[in-house]
């Protein structure tokens, strides 16, 4: 029983939110004349003791106390005698437990945010550096169309400020405070709910005293932020380890975030982007783990909630680490403009260029002008040339209104810098939005 009922291993983590919560509650009593003044000062005082203890790496964690609350409690009695007995009055380990993980999830939250936000602006710097280079773009992983190297990143700018809203998102909701609904009907003391919350941090105290207890939504969304973060980061990683082969060639990441072979000394291995790819896998776990915790559950507190946190907190030092460790490798890689733009013009991948150039010019229905570009494809094809390179007889022997002037749509610097409609990948608008990104995460910076 000891074995399995034990959680000091892992709660100890929440060791800081524990004090909080204590300090926001006795302070509240005390005011509130439910404790006198004098065991207040005592009891806040052994709490300040504790966290000195905390911080130095003296406190002594002890399984037989079997959780972080019981283990302060414990000290704080040692620490200051039959006055910290009061402490726990107006409250239970449900509520208790319930605001300390609300801390914590929402400390994580932020902290998710601000690490989204560094990595976001390394994607900026590099893609403000390339707004210009060429890179083929890809469906299906084939050539289709030229587009940017800044376009290709600015991508994931957009990406990961959906993450960064989600997890704000999840905040907002997850901002009221358990604290005061005690075991599972609330209390009988005259406690002010509205006090503690305020002094939390919170924006509120929550509403239903056995929804208090019990709900883990807050810690279900987060994590749905987290896999879908983590996703993302794995795309990036996935695209990275494809770009540094050198059949692909496109960028170089230094010895920082490569690895070397045990027995091919010439291997440069992506193993950073590795492992972030595969940590998706661990932060979507943690979300289907307590999705199974929590699915049959009836009101209010189980023991099976212990369960809630292991899950959250392995996969918030994923995110964490993969977020600082993909920021690292943003500001490490460097492309190779010469290769990513000799890749631009490849697979015929300006066909739509020649396509809308025959909308635009000859005024053809667009079914029919693609028809007459998959005739040009077809016989760029046979001649072993590029559509740029096709001679304007064959391009007539095909359709004989076509001009000279089509020449002018037809390389790919052609093809990016045409297609300026909003969130094209044309320069000019590239920068459009690293300057709107730019402006955004400044006002952010400012709060």
């Amino acid at each position: 029983m000891q074995a399995i009922n034990v959680s000091i291993g892992f709660d100890r983590r929440l060791a800081a939110q524990d004090l909080a919560g204590s300090r926001a509650h006795v302070a509240m009593l005390s005011k509130q004349g439910v404790i006198s003044s004098q065991d207040a000062t005592a009891i806040q005082g052994g709490l300040d003791a504790i966290e000195a203890e905390l911080q130095a790496g003296t406190f002594p964690f002890r399984e037989e106390y079997e959780d972080i609350h019981m283990n302060v409690e414990a000290r704080l009695t040692e620490l200051v005698g039959p006055a910290a007995g009061r402490l726990h009055t107006a409250r239970s380990r449900n509520d208790q437990v319930a605001v300390d993980f609300r801390l914590w999830v929402k400390a994580a939250c932020e902290d998710a945010i601000a690490r989204i936000e560094t990595l976001q602006r390394a994607l900026l710097a590099k893609a403000e550096a390339h707004a210009e280079t060429l890179m083929p773009g890809f469906t299906h992983l084939q050539p289709a169309q030229p587009i940017t190297f800044g376009h290709h990143l600015m991508a994931y700018v957009e990406m990961f400020g959906r993450d960064a809203s989600r997890f704000h998102d999840a905040v907002v909701r997850m901002n009221e405070s358990p604290l005061g609904a005690a075991a599972l009907a609330g209390s009988p003391f005259a406690i002010d709910r509205f006090a503690t919350a305020a002094a939390l941090g919170f924006d509120r105290p929550t509403a239903n005293s056995l929804d208090s207890v019990s709900d883990r939504d807050f810690a279900l969304e987060a994590l749905s932020a987290a896999s879908i973060a983590s996703l993302h980061l794995s795309r990036l990683a996935e695209e990275i380890v494809i770009w540094i082969t050198p059949q692909f060639g496109f960028i170089r990441l230094s010895d920082a975030f490569t690895t070397g072979s045990s027995i091919m000394p010439q291997k440069r291995n992506p193993d950073a982007a590795e492992l972030i790819r595969a940590k998706v896998g661990r932060v979507l776990g943690s979300l289907t783990q307590l999705t199974v915790v929590m699915k049959g559950l009836p009101l209010a507190y189980s023991k099976d909630m212990q369960e809630d946190k292991p899950p959250v907190f392995d996969a918030f030092d994923a995110l964490d680490l993969s977020l600082s460790a993909m920021a690292g490798m943003v500001q490490d890689m460097e492309p190779n403009p010469e290769r990513m733009g000799a890749a631009a013009g490849a697979g015929f991948s300006t066909a739509t260029d020649l396509a809308d150039w025959l909308v635009r010019a000859l005024d053809l229905p667009f079914r029919q002008a693609h028809h007459i570009t998959g005739q040009a494809v077809k016989r760029a094809d046979q001649l072993g040339v590029g559509l740029s390179d096709m001679p304007l007889q064959a391009l007539q022997a095909i359709d004989p209104r076509i001009t000279a002037e089509v020449f002018g749509v037809l390389t790919p610097e052609a093809s990016v810098a045409s297609r300026t409609s909003y969130g094209g990948t044309a320069p000019v608008r590239v920068r459009e939005q690293i300057g709107r990104w730019k402006a955004l995460l400044q006002k952010e910076t400012l709060g």
